[in-house]
């Protein structure tokens, strides 16, 4: 009887110390992957890529008199599969500057757009809309596009500018090589992503944030793919504004 009760007390121990060392071996809350983490967008740039693209692009800090403007686009042509996209720029601080958009087709001469911008009343993330301008963009054209701040519009050599280049791929032909999503939510800023429509999936993810702009998973998305084309400063802004719900 003795050997028996010897034999269980040893069995329950060994079963006891395997269930230890299986709960040892469980990961714990703070190293694993948040789910908000692995579904973050993962830019794809275009096989062919413009050097140089961007104008402006930096953020010096806070500290500076002048405000800063910062186009949110990659260094390269950016992609879109529409018409009328939206583009968006960053404002550091509100100014009382004069502001115009300029969109250029780089095979001619005079703009295909130029005109004033309202002044935006705060700083942040602002948008310009191709279709409320009347403005739309032919398939396989490159356009530079610029926003400028006037101090002085007698001196235009002192205005400060940013701006980027765009690409419209044929509907049909885009079809033919990658999948277009053309809702905007958050997949379709993923997919977008991913595939190197970058107009479309930064238009939808400020989209989303204008609707939401208390939702901080919003804001890990932008900043996410601000960071891959190296806007870190926006990016480091947009994280910061969470705490103050900004644009």
């Amino acid at each position: 009887m003795n050997s028996l009760i010897v034999i269980g007390m040893s069995f329950v121990m060994t079963i006891a110390g395997m269930h230890t060392q299986a709960s040892a071996k469980q990961p714990t809350s703070a190293t694993t992957t948040q789910p908000d983490e692995a579904q973050l967008p993962v830019y794809t740039p275009p096989k062919k890529l413009t050097p140089r693209a961007r104008v402006g692009g930096t953020l010096r800090g806070p500290d500076g008199q002048e405000p800063e403007l910062v186009a949110l686009v990659p260094d390269h042509v950016g992609l879109t599969v529409k018409q009328t996209p939206t583009l968006n720029w960053y404002l550091s601080k509100p100014t009382t500057y004069p502001l115009r958009f300029t969109l250029n087709d780089t095979q001619k001469v005079a703009p295909l757009y130029e005109g004033p911008l309202p002044t935006p009343t705060t700083a942040g993330v602002q948008s310009i809309d191709l279709k409320t301008l009347g403005v739309m963009l032919e398939p396989n054209v490159q356009y530079r596009w610029f926003v400028s701040a006037s101090p002085d519009p007698e001196s235009p050599s002192r205005d400060i500018v940013a701006g980027g280049m765009i690409e419209r791929c044929e509907f049909n032909e885009c079809l033919t090589v990658t999948s277009v999503n053309l809702t905007c939510d958050r997949e379709s800023v993923r997919t977008n992503a991913l595939t190197g429509f970058w107009y479309d999936a930064m238009g939808c993810v400020c989209s989303l944030i204008d609707k939401d702009p208390k939702d901080p998973s919003l804001r890990r998305l932008r900043a996410a793919l601000l960071r891959q084309v190296g806007l870190n400063g926006v990016a480091d802004w947009d994280l910061k504004s969470l705490e103050t719900h900004a644009r």
